[in-house]
């Protein structure tokens, strides 16, 4: 990792100053020679180590907008000096001189343009002008573009590299946070896509207002991310700060970031993410057939929760690489975690974008979903229904979290809410229980319209092992106890908890991945092409319905029981039977038919 707070100093610290010459020919940071580099004269990136210089606002828009697309808007607005601030020189006289250096009339440069033949608004801070310090007109300006944006139904793409307050302006500068914030409230409200891109550094206002309201933010590697400078974060700390502090890649960590994109990647994905996020398309269906029903086979319960636990069983990952295209993930709950057993991302399913939310289970861990994890999911949900996007989640966890750290850091809280959170969205849901299907975990992410569940996958309120702990204080005593939770795919279609079962490959899913993956994606899109037809009021209502009769006994549920209480006769029957085909001298009970009735 570099001293990246030495280098910005070195780097972009003159920026106040002077411009940074434009053809560098030794890297500040490798000291290797970047005269004939390509990629460092069109994108000012080190083409050794891939450190990222800074860039003007003009640079930023060449590197991103299509040939000749943009066309600025409210360049003519310029700043006065509002409260005739005087120091050591004049507040007009920087202006002037950072207007006649940068070519800029201001901080920031907005205008329309396409990505990727995408229409949208584009908002570029250019740190170079004053700090790219957020003063009356730059608030003014982000405000205009993003009104504009929601006028025209236009996404927003936001560069951000700021530093500090306009302290020249007072506290007018502070209530450019409030207006800038409240405007990209209004884009939100009008189900617009906001996108913010995090350059070095992107710190102070811009950031702890309006930039951290978009829907996705992604920053440049080794970037100087958050509220606080460096310095001031160092006088107040009593030892010296880790040499990451305040990066991108610590922002990552804590569930803050999306992503961290390099420059020469950055175009592509903002085109993916407006192509997606676009909505031209949508499933209809011509094939009203009935739904294949699989009948159960004669496996004991355990073989199928072996099957379901089964190492190379595939995961939620690998469906989503197979199933789904163009998968754009986003990270972290936007608080303090990023929860690596939750994928979340949208992607197009059949030419339709949909988000894809899957519980990537922990193998040997032990470990279930964090407080974070279920958070993470929560801001997928929260997109996915602004926007409308299908919802589909894939289950395979072993549970919630069961630790002191996630109890203090609300997990009954972040369970309860996740619930809520899907069962109250008005786009259509399916859930598909591709594993093991553990507990509260899955159904956090189980309310759903449709729940599927593949052939050899379970579904229990504890697992086995646990159940056996309870009841004989042995985990080993598993195996028998399996039968009585009900957990197989057969059981839970037979008591109404899942709507239709998945086939899998013979031996299981395990054996042929990718057959277990088109049988999911074909049956997944004539459930959502039926799922599609219906409106919204229609798909609360019969959600609701679906889980407030769970466990009613209904005349499903009792057919269910009947069955069990018939077989249960049957087996009572066949010992007595037994009992009775025993030898007149025969005296006492066998020791195998006393074992059969314990």
């Amino acid at each position: 990792m570099h001293n990246i707070a030495g280098i910005v100093s070195s780097v972009i610290g003159s920026r106040n100053g002077e411009t940074e010459p434009l053809a560098r020919e030794i890297c500040l940071v490798c000291s290797q020679s970047m005269a004939f580099s390509d990629l460092y004269a069109s994108l000012r990136v080190c083409p050794i180590c891939r450190f990222h210089y800074t860039m003007t606002a003009r640079e930023r828009i060449n590197s991103l907008a299509d040939s000749e697309s943009f066309r600025e808007i409210n360049r003519s607005v310029t700043s006065l000096d509002p409260l005739s601030f005087s120091s050591r020189g004049s507040y007009k006289q920087r202006i002037f001189s950072d207007q006649r250096r940068t070519g800029l009339t201001e901080a920031v440069v907005t205008g329309r343009c396409s990505i990727g033949g995408s229409p949208l608004m584009l908002i570029a801070l250019d740190f170079g002008f004053m700090g790219g310090t957020m003063g009356c007109v730059v608030g003014e300006k982000i405000a205009l573009a993003l009104e504009q944006a929601a006028k025209r139904k236009l996404p927003v793409i936001a560069v951000i590299t700021s530093g500090g307050a306009r302290f020249q302006e007072g506290v007018l500068s502070l209530m450019q946070m409030a207006k800038t914030s409240i405007a990209a409230v209004q884009l939100a409200n009008s189900g617009l896509p906001f996108i913010v891109v995090l350059a070095n550094p992107a710190t102070g206002q811009t950031y702890a207002s309006f930039a951290s309201l978009a829907d996705i933010i992604v920053a440049e590697p080794e970037a100087i991310v958050g509220f606080s400078p460096v310095r001031a974060l160092q006088e107040a700390a009593d030892e010296p700060l880790p040499s990451s502090s305040q990066t991108a890649e610590a922002h990552m960590r804590n569930g803050l970031l999306d992503g961290i994109v390099d420059r020469s990647k950055l175009r592509t994905l903002l085109a993916v993410i407006l192509d997606l996020l676009g909505q031209q398309y949508q499933l209809t269906s011509r094939d009203k057939s009935n739904r294949q029903v699989l009948e159960p086979q004669q496996t004991d319960a355990w073989d199928y929760v072996q099957l379901a636990r089964h190492q190379d069983r595939p995961t939620s990952a690998d469906y989503i690489r197979s199933m789904f295209g163009n998968f754009v993930e986003i990270h972290g709950d936007r608080a303090s975690a990023d929860d690596d057993a939750v994928i979340c991302g949208f992607s197009h399913l059949g030419g339709q974008t949909v988000m894809a939310v899957g519980q990537e289970r922990r193998r040997g861990s032990g470990r279930g979903i964090s407080p974070g994890g279920f958070r993470k999911a929560q801001r997928a949900f929260d997109m996915a229904h602004k926007f409308g996007l299908p919802i589909i989640t894939l289950l395979d966890s072993t549970g919630p979290d069961v630790s002191l750290e996630a109890e203090e850091h609300g997990l009954g809280s972040a369970i309860a809410t996740t619930i809520a959170n899907l069962s109250g969205v008005k786009i259509p849901t399916i859930s598909v229980v591709i594993g093991e299907g553990g507990s509260e975990a899955a159904l956090a992410f189980g309310v759903a319209d449709r729940v599927l569940m593949m052939e050899n996958a379970i579904y229990s309120t504890i697992s086995p092992e646990g159940a056996a702990e309870l009841i004989y204080q042995d985990e080993g005593r598993a195996d028998e106890v399996a039968e009585s939770l009900k957990l197989t795919a057969h059981d839970c279609r037979e008591y109404g908890i899942v709507d239709l079962l998945v086939q899998e490959p013979p031996g299981g899913a395990h054996t042929d991945p990718d057959e277990a993956a088109r049988q999911l994606r074909r049956v997944l899109l004539q459930e959502l092409s039926e799922l599609q037809a219906k409106h919204s009021r229609n798909l609360l209502k019969e959600r609701y319905k679906k889980f407030r009769n769970m466990g009613e006994y209904s005349s499903h549920f009792r057919a269910a029981i009947n069955r069990e209480a018939s077989a249960l006769q049957g087996f009572v029957s066949t010992g007595v039977r037994r009992i009775a085909r025993r030898k007149p001298d025969e005296q006492g009970e066998p020791p195998q038919a006393a074992a059969m009735f314990d």
